[in-house]
């Protein structure tokens, strides 16, 4: 088995940073993409960003070009996602997800098989 444990979320203001972290442990030899997914209150789950093993290609969704930054460490068994430029729209909890294949185009939820428990991130006026 796998757990994504993340970490790093909390409150700050708007145009602020944050880095998010994701540790992995158990059977990581078996994890290939990994991506962070967010869910804002009342919304449905959403894609944010994801990184091959191999490679390390990024992906990200269009609302946070330029703003966020993924990146992992395969000897640590991380993943981290640097978030700057903050907004209010960014308030969300924060997922980190694991999966054993590598996708073409790794943004969807159903290909991803293993799941932190998500960290709270709140961007306040």
């Amino acid at each position: 088995q796998v757990q994504l444990v993340e970490s790093g979320g909390g409150l700050v203001q708007a145009g602020g940073s944050l880095r998010l972290s994701c540790a992995a442990s158990g059977r990581t030899f078996s994890i290939n993409d990994m991506g962070w997914f967010r869910q804002a209150p009342g919304k449905e789950r959403e894609f944010v960003g994801a990184i091959r093993k191999s490679g390390g290609r990024t992906y990200y969704a269009d609302f946070v070009k330029g703003r966020f930054t993924i990146s992992r460490d395969n000897a640590k068994n991380t993943v981290s996602l640097q978030m700057n430029s903050l907004k209010l729209e960014d308030t969300a909890v924060y997922y980190c997800a694991g999966s054993p294949r590598s996708f073409l185009n790794p943004i969807f939820e159903h290909q991803y098989e293993y799941w932190g428990q998500g960290t709270q991130v709140t961007v306040s006026s």
